[in-house]
């Protein structure tokens, strides 16, 4: 079995005062999956990626890429931290080769290949020779990914790649990271923008106040969670009564509608009772707990959701 893309054990990093920036943080990114790591602003993902890349020492703990220790394996990683930086008076083109030439590993004689695939790889070819400083918002960010996929890379950490964008660079950005998962390359995102990780991403994990409060693949995160039935009605009162009579939790009433946690009865069974008792029904639904509502319930605040 390959060892995981990214491991953890009590991952830790105190700060001088006392403050606990990350707190025995334990994760396990499976390889070649879109790992999202989500958190509320300064629940700790930065400071972890910061350790992660060798970029900050931790206090306590452990970390290994593909297994092996962490300066070992960071040939083999692309990162994206805090934004990107370049030469706004010079092309996109010219700014990447001024990265890979400062890479002592890369042969200088297939620098222009290099470049001019990365820039294929992000749909930016037509925009090769045009100065940094015109480019859009996604234009930059997609600009920012190609100089991490100027070497060939297994893992790709990106901190918050889609900030600031506007909604078409946010779609062409998460179309780049869907693209490059699509060839085997891990990508861990750090992201605070939930509907943007929920639409790419295989894996989650969830930080609050430094601490990994939850970790797994996307479609078991909500499993424990309760669904509810909802009912539309002109008769609430009587409806409440007739679902807590079937003795459903949490039977909550508003204007026009009434609802409670399912649980294990069958929703045919909850909508025959409402016909027997001559409740009027306009709309009967069974809704699982969205995302946004497992991730609140777990930071105890919640998230940006829209893209």
């Amino acid at each position: 079995m390959n060892p995981p893309a990214i491991a953890t054990r009590g991952l830790t990093k105190r700060f001088p005062g006392g403050q606990v920036a990350v707190d025995g943080v334990d994760l396990a990114v499976p390889g070649g999956s879109v790992y999202g790591f989500l958190g509320p602003n300064g629940s700790g993902k930065t400071t972890t990626i910061r350790m992660l890349l060798g970029l900050i020492t931790p206090t306590g703990g452990t970390s290994t890429l593909f297994g092996d220790p962490t300066r070992a394996a960071l040939t083999r990683v692309g990162a994206l931290v805090e934004g990107p930086a370049f030469y706004p008076w010079l092309s996109g083109a010219a700014n990447l080769l001024r990265l890979d030439a400062a890479n002592p590993a890369a042969d200088p004689a297939s620098a222009r290949r290099r470049t001019a695939e990365a820039l294929d790889r992000v749909g930016l070819t037509a925009a090769a020779g045009k100065r940094y400083k015109a480019y859009s918002l996604g234009m930059r960010q997609r600009l920012a990914i190609a100089s991490t996929l100027l070497s060939r890379r297994d893992l790709l950490v990106l901190d918050e790649p889609t900030n600031g964008l506007d909604p078409q660079g946010t779609r062409e950005v998460r179309a780049l990271i869907k693209d490059v998962a699509a060839d085997g390359t891990t990508v861990f995102v750090s992201s605070h923008l939930l509907a943007e990780v929920e639409q790419m991403c295989t894996h989650i994990g969830v930080m609050r106040t430094g601490r990994l409060v939850a970790q797994s693949p996307m479609a078991d995160l909500g499993a424990g969670a309760a669904a509810r039935v909802e009912v539309e009605t002109s008769d609430v009162t009587e409806a409440a009564r007739v679902l807590t009579g079937l003795g459903l939790r949490d039977v909550r009433q508003a204007s026009g509608r009434v609802g409670a946690e399912i649980g294990r009865t069958a929703p045919e069974h909850v909508s025959d009772l409402l016909f027997k008792a001559g409740v009027p029904i306009r709309g009967f639904q069974v809704i699982k707990p969205s995302l946004e509502d497992v991730f609140v319930g777990l930071t105890g605040e919640g998230f940006d959701v829209d893209s």
